[in-house]
């Protein structure tokens, strides 16, 4: 049996500027998953920078509200919702709310480094 903490998991600052702490990746424990799973924050009047990655990722809110780009599209996300983000697509998420943004970020197959570009 596989459990992580959350607690446990190093906070990093991702180079989309999200606060992360990683929670599942194939390449860092002896697991059988083609997914990487992590935790994000994104705090007040911040947002990611805009970035794209090779591979598919779905974001799923926790807590908080803002609103999510993706390519020439935008909409306000809040607690409880799904969002599917296709394979190279133009990406970044704004906290417009009160509080910190959190939400769980699921790429697959698993995030590389190589697999994503960050813009300026």
């Amino acid at each position: 049996m596989f459990i992580k903490d959350l607690s446990n998991c190093k906070e990093i600052v991702a180079g989309d500027n999200t606060i992360l702490r990683e929670l599942l990746h194939p390449d860092k424990a002896d697991l059988q998953l083609r997914y990487s799973l992590a935790y994000a924050t994104v705090r007040v009047g911040e947002s990611s920078l805009p970035h794209r990655l090779k591979t598919s990722e779905v974001y799923y809110i926790l807590e908080g509200e803002g609103v999510m780009c993706i390519d020439d599209e935008s909409a306000k996300v809040h607690q409880g919702q799904a969002i599917y983000i296709p394979p190279d697509s133009r990406q970044y998420i704004k906290n417009t709310g009160n509080s910190d943004l959190k939400f769980l970020c699921i790429v697959d197959p698993a995030w590389r480094k190589e697999d994503e570009e960050i813009y300026d």
